[in-house]
């Protein structure tokens, strides 16, 4: 009878001390619990957004592609300018267009000047219209100040793979008041950094 007593005891013990880890582990020890967190991890989709940041870090440090620099293609090293056409009734004026793209091709560095034949590539170009055009006008409505705009059409070709690279028309405009041959050289100025920036990175 005694030996019934203790081993009842014993029991009751054992049992408190299972309820009393319990408590202590909370409901997150419960195994049911755990497995109910997991469901819903997976059914409501936060492992695949959790992946996505991972997998993007991860393409953007292959470096297939560069969004930055220069985007000539590596085999164009050498472009040819020719003289631009003229379409305005301006003489001269393809002449200096013309020249002011081969100097700010020389100064930029990232193609070198070539002959027609031997060129990577050809700039070509032609002077659709000259416009000029009262400004500003002074307080007896007099014109006081004068704009004149220059329109060329450009084209960008790779002669060795008989391509069309890009085709573009670019407007630009110089004022004055009294020089006009001032004002041309400011727009044939703006001209050619639109022209040359279009040709080294801005594709």
């Amino acid at each position: 009878m005694i030996q019934i007593m203790i081993l009842q005891k014993m029991q009751k013990r054992s049992q408190k001390g299972r309820e009393g880890r319990e408590g202590h582990l909370g409901i997150s020890g419960n195994p049911l619990y755990r497995a109910g967190i997991r469901t819903w991890i997976l059914r409501s989709g936060i492992g695949r957004w959790a992946i996505f940041p991972c997998l993007l870090a991860a393409f953007l440090r292959c470096g297939v592609y560069s969004f930055t620099g220069a985007t000539l293609p590596p085999h164009l090293k050498t472009v040819a300018v020719p003289l631009f056409d003229n379409r305005s009734p301006e003489f001269g004026v393809d002449q200096r267009i013309t020249d002011a793209v081969i100097e700010a091709v020389t100064r930029d560095n990232t193609l070198k000047i070539a002959d027609l034949s031997n060129a990577d590539c050809i700039l070509r170009g032609t002077l659709m219209r000259m416009e000029d055009r009262a400004g500003q006008y002074d307080s007896n409505e007099e014109a006081s100040t004068y704009r004149i705009t220059l329109t060329v059409q450009a084209v960008f070709e790779d002669p060795r793979k008989k391509t069309l690279i890009w085709q573009n028309s670019f407007s630009a405009f110089g004022t004055y008041s009294a020089d006009r041959d001032a004002a041309i050289t400011e727009a044939i100025d703006k001209l050619t950094t639109d022209i040359i920036n279009k040709m080294v990175s801005n594709w």
